[in-house]
C-alpha cells in the first residue's frame, strides 16, 4: 500500500471511530438520566478503573498502554461532562437568578 491507500484506510477508521464515540456518548447520556433518577454521583472512580483495566486488557498494540489510557482519560472526561449536563443542565443566562443587564451595572 502507498501513502494514499493508508490515508484512505485512516479516513475510514476515523469514520468508524466517530460512529462508535457517538454511540458511547449516547450511552453516557442515558446513564446520566439513570443517575439523576436515583441520585448517584457522576464521578465513580471504581467504574473508571474498571474501564481502564478493560481497555488495557484488550490492547494488543502497537499503541502503548500509557498512550491508550491518556486517550481514555479524555474520553471519560467528556463522558462525565455529558452526564453532568444531563443531571444539572445549564440554564440560559437570562434565567439565572439576579442576572439582568441592570444588575450587572449596579455598584452599590
Amino acid at each position: 500500500m502507498d501513502i494514499s491507500d493508508w490515508r484512505k484506510k485512516i479516513d475510514e477508521l476515523d469514520r468508524r471511530l466517530v460512529e462508535l464515540l457517538s454511540q458511547r456518548a449516547q450511552a453516557a447520556h442515558e446513564i446520566g438520566k439513570l443517575k439523576r433518577g436515583v441520585g448517584m454521583p457522576i464521578y465513580e472512580p471504581d467504574r473508571e478503573r474498571a474501564v481502564f483495566d478493560n481497555v488495557r486488557g484488550v490492547n494488543r498494540g502497537p499503541l502503548p498502554d500509557r498512550d491508550l489510557l491518556c486517550i481514555y482519560e479524555r474520553i471519560m472526561d467528556i463522558m462525565r461532562q455529558i452526564q453532568q449536563e444531563e443531571i444539572a443542565p445549564k440554564q440560559p443566562t437570562s434565567e439565572v437568578a439576579g442576572d439582568t443587564e441592570l444588575d450587572s451595572e449596579v455598584n452599590d
